[in-house]
């Protein structure tokens, strides 16, 4: 009876906490992430919800710590904190770096300044916040790891994705007369943004998340959970031409991601591979600007 008891109640844990991480992530990232046109129109709501939010996630953060009870929730609330924070300032930050250097997305320049910022801005949060909850760098990721394997892996998936990158691009995002004389032009700028871009995301999603998941619900299952929100998260993107291939796509290619960071131990490999897979998206992007 109290084994049943015990399994009753760890059931009933991981459905809150999948619940509360599926929720909270997903909320702080559709309503707050710069990256998109936002869903509070409103500049002065804008500012408030992200205070609010964020103070909200930093004192139950906080309280957790505190409690005999809840202290092991703690570093989960308080990534969500991290989370809130760092897209909060990252939209701040932006809308001031726009407006100073007059930029403009429809040039691929804007595109690589913006996510320059971006990278630099949200990996700056992550590790200082994580270091002030007394976490290494290896909590998130940051650290050598199997790097051999990681790179070999990243490596080839950045290459195969390299070579059939203009045909992908042309049959998912939209891009319209790509050559290889058209597109080498924007080679180093399309390498800046996607090694940036997938740094940013792996980051701030398995980065910041694996290791505080597992202890509740395993490697597997973390990684899935991840990888779900992940995905739906994309659901809406305008940048693709069939929406349903491109998340069919996205899913089991997000759960890989997560199962390089937890086999070689580290970011590097994952970021490679992701960086390697955006290549047609921004091809698509550019092609169109």
């Amino acid at each position: 009876m109290k084994d049943n008891h015990f399994l009753k109640n760890n059931r009933i844990e991981q459905l809150i906490l999948a619940l509360f991480f599926i929720g909270t992530g997903g909320f702080i990232i559709m309503v707050f992430r710069p990256w998109q046109k936002q869903f509070i129109a409103d500049p002065v709501q804008n500012y408030l919800w992200r205070i609010t939010v964020s103070a909200i996630l930093l004192v139950l953060s906080l309280l957790c710590r505190r409690s005999e009870r809840f202290n092991k929730y703690w570093q989960l609330v308080w990534a969500m904190f991290i989370l809130s924070l760092a897209l909060s300032l990252d939209w701040v930050f932006g809308k001031f770096l726009y407006n100073s250097l007059h930029l403009s997305v429809s040039e691929p320049i804007g595109w690589m300044i913006e996510k320059l910022h971006e990278v630099f801005l949200v990996v700056c949060v992550v590790i200082i916040f994580n270091k002030l909850s007394g976490n290494s760098l290896g909590s998130i990721y940051i650290q050598k790891g199997n790097l051999k394997l990681g790179f070999l892996i990243g490596g080839i998936a950045f290459l195969v994705a390299v070579a059939g990158s203009i045909p992908t691009a042309e049959l998912l995002f939209n891009a319209k007369d790509l050559t290889v004389a058209r597109v080498l032009p924007w080679s180093p700028i399309i390498l800046i943004i996607v090694l940036a871009n997938g740094t940013l995301e792996e980051l701030l999603f398995r980065g910041l998340f694996l290791r505080k998941l597992e202890p509740f619900f395993g490697k597997f299952f973390s990684n899935f959970l991840i990888a779900l929100v992940f995905t739906v998260l994309h659901k809406g993107s305008t940048y693709t031409s069939s929406e349903y291939i491109f998340l069919a796509i996205l899913t089991p290619i997000a759960l890989v991601w997560g199962w390089v960071m937890q086999k070689t131990d580290s970011i590097w490999g994952s970021i490679l591979f992701h960086a390697g897979m955006d290549i047609p998206i921004f091809l698509g992007l550019f092609s169109n600007l």
